[in-house]
C-alpha cells in the first residue's frame, strides 16, 4: 500500500512539474529513426551524443546531451566566439621592424630588429600564396632608402608570448605535421617548410624532393623514401626529431606520384629571422652580423629604436574565417596566447587564453565545474565538454553582434571547407553551416540546419571511441541531418 502511495504522489508531482516547465525540457528524447541509424550502425559500441533545438532554444532531438564528450575541433567554435567578443572583429596585429643605430652611404651601421606581435597570418593563406611577402616589403624600404649592407646583426624579438611552445596534452606522433606546430610570437609561414615529392625516377630509386621557402637548410631532410611500381599503394612516413629540424622521410610512393607535406620546424622565431636574413643575401644585400632572439618580456624597450615599417595583419575576422572554415589549429593556438596577453596585458600563455575562454563560456551558460579543457583547438584528449551545453551556445551565441561573423566563418555542406567533399548530391547540401571534428577515435559535427521547411536548428553530433571507418561515422551524422532536414 505505502508503495502505491509513493507511486501516486510521484505521478501527482511530476504532472505538476509538466505544468511548470517545457515538455521538451523535461521529456525530449532521440526518435527511434536516429537510434535505429545509431544502433545499426558499425559504430553502435561508440559514445554517442545528438542534441538539436530550435530557434527559441527548446529542445528536439537529445541522446546523452547531459554527458562530457572530447568536442576535438567542434571547439573552436567557442574559442573563435570569445576571440570576437574580446578583440573584436576588426582587430589588427602589428609586427614592427626597428633599426637601432644609423645610415651611412648605403650601409647600416648597426642592427635590425623585429618585434612580433603573435601574427599567425605572416604566411601566404591571404596573399595568394606569397608566403615571403613582408620580407620583400622590408627589403624593398630599405633598397628604396639606398641600403645593401647590414653591419650588424638582425634580432627577432618573441617575448610576447611564453616559451612553452605547445598546449598540454598534444600527442607527440603529431608534432611531425602542419596541424600541430609549434606556437611563437614570431612565427612564419605557420612554422612549417612545404615539401614536394616527386617519384619521377626508376623503380628502387630515391624519389626528388623540394621544399619552400627556397630549400631552405634550417631544415636537414633525411631522404630514405622509395619508389615502387605504379599502382601499389602510396604509404606516408614523415618524422621530424623532436627538439631539432632533422626530418625522415621514409614514404613508398608509386612510380609518377607526386605528394605535397606541410611539416613543422623547431625554433619558430629563429626560423623567421633566419628566412629574413637569407632572403636579403638572395637580394644581394651582405649583412656582417648574424641572428639572435631575445624572448625576455619584461626588459623590451623601443627606446632609441627608429621605428621603419609596421605590417599591419588581415583583420581578426578573416583570421577567424580561416580558423574555422579550414579547422586551422595553429591560427587557434596563436590567437589563444593573444587573447591572454591582450586582456590581461601581459605574457600571452595558454593557461590565461583558456581562463578568459572558460570565463566567457559561463557567460554563455555551460555548466564551467564540469568542463576540461587543455588547448583552445581541442586536439588535446583531455579536453571535454558537455554536449548539450554546446548545443545550447549555438542558439545563445545568435544574439550577440558579432554573430554574423561567426556565422560566416563556418564551412558549408559539400561547398566550402572541411565540409567541401561531404554531403555531395544530398538534401543538406548548402543547407548545412557548421564545423568539423577529428581526432583519434573523436568525430564530432556542430552547425546550422536550414530545414525544407525553412527552420534553422541547431545541431550537435558526437561520436567518442569509435573503431569503425571514419567515412562510416560520417554516413551516419549525414542520414542524422537528413532525417532532421526532412522532419522539422
Amino acid at each position: 500500500m505505502k508503495i502505491h502511495k509513493f507511486v501516486s504522489l510521484s505521478l501527482i508531482f511530476l504532472l505538476w512539474g509538466a505544468t511548470q516547465f517545457p515538455a521538451c525540457i523535461l521529456y525530449a528524447q532521440i526518435s527511434p529513426e536516429i537510434s535505429q541509424f545509431i544502433n545499426n550502425s558499425r559504430a553502435s559500441n561508440a559514445f554517442w551524443a545528438v542534441q538539436v533545438r530550435d530557434s527559441s532554444g527548446r529542445v528536439l532531438q537529445d541522446l546523452n546531451g547531459d554527458k562530457l564528450f572530447r568536442p576535438a575541433s567542434n571547439l573552436k567554435l567557442i574559442t573563435s566566439g570569445v576571440l570576437l567578443d574580446q578583440l573584436g572583429p576588426e582587430y589588427r596585429f602589428e609586427t614592427t621592424l626597428y633599426g637601432r643605430g644609423r645610415q651611412t652611404g648605403s650601409t647600416w651601421v648597426g642592427d635590425l630588429i623585429v618585434k612580433g606581435s603573435g601574427d599567425p597570418s605572416i604566411s601566404g593563406v591571404f596573399t595568394n600564396g606569397d608566403k615571403l611577402f613582408l620580407f620583400e616589403k622590408w627589403v624593398s624600404l630599405l633598397s628604396d632608402a639606398g641600403i645593401n649592407i647590414i653591419d650588424g646583426n638582425l634580432i627577432g624579438f618573441d617575448g610576447l608570448f611564453d616559451d612553452v611552445p605547445y598546449p598540454a596534452g598534444w600527442e607527440w606522433d603529431d608534432l611531425t605535421y602542419y596541424y600541430a606546430p609549434e606556437i611563437n610570437a614570431l612565427s612564419f609561414n605557420s612554422n612549417v617548410v612545404d615539401l614536394e615529392v616527386r617519384a619521377n625516377g626508376p623503380v628502387g630509386s630515391r624519389p626528388r624532393i623540394e621544399w619552400s621557402p627556397f630549400n631552405t637548410p634550417f631544415v636537414d631532410f633525411i631522404n630514405e623514401q622509395t619508389i615502387v611500381p605504379p599502382g601499389t599503394r602510396f604509404n606516408e612516413s614523415y618524422r621530424r626529431e623532436l627538439g631539432t629540424n632533422t626530418i625522415i622521410l621514409r614514404s613508398v610512393l608509386p612510380q609518377g606520384y607526386y605528394e605535397s607535406e606541410a611539416l613543422s620546424v623547431t625554433a619558430p622565431s629563429f626560423y623567421f629571422m633566419d628566412t629574413f636574413y637569407r632572403y636579403m643575401e638572395l637580394r644581394g644585400f651582405e649583412i656582417t652580423g648574424g641572428i639572435f632572439i631575445d624572448s625576455d618580456y619584461y626588459s623590451w624597450s623601443d627606446r632609441g629604436l627608429r621605428k621603419l615599417d609596421t605590417h599591419m595583419s588581415e583583420p581578426l575576422y578573416k583570421m577567424v574565417e580561416r580558423l574555422n572554415r579550414e579547422s586551422d589549429n595553429f591560427m587557434t593556438e596563436m590567437l589563444l596566447k593573444k587573447l591572454g596577453s591582450t586582456v590581461y596585458n601581459v605574457q600571452g600563455t595558454t593557461e590565461l587564453g583558456l581562463h578568459v575562454v572558460k570565463e566567457f563560456m559561463h557567460e554563455m551558460g555551460f555548466d564551467t565545474t564540469s568542463v576540461s579543457l587543455r588547448d583552445g583547438s581541442g586536439m588535446a584528449p583531455g579536453t571535454l565538454l558537455n554536449a548539450g551545453d554546446l548545443n545550447r551556445y549555438l542558439v545563445n551565441i545568435q544574439h550577440k553582434t558579432f554573430f554574423p561573423y561567426l556565422f560566416r566563418s563556418l564551412a558549408v555542406g559539400g561547398v566550402s571547407g572541411t565540409l567541401s567533399h561531404r554531403f555531395r548530391g544530398s538534401s543538406i547540401s548548402e543547407n548545412f553551416f557548421g564545423k568539423t571534428g577529428f581526432v583519434s577515435g573523436v568525430r564530432a559535427l556542430s552547425g546550422y540546419l536550414e530545414t525544407e521547411t525553412g527552420k534553422r536548428l541547431a545541431v550537435s553530433i558526437f561520436t567518442n571511441n569509435y573503431t569503425a571507418q571514419t567515412s562510416h561515422v560520417d554516413f551516419i551524422h549525414q542520414r542524422i541531418l537528413e532525417y532532421l532536414y526532412h522532419n522539422y
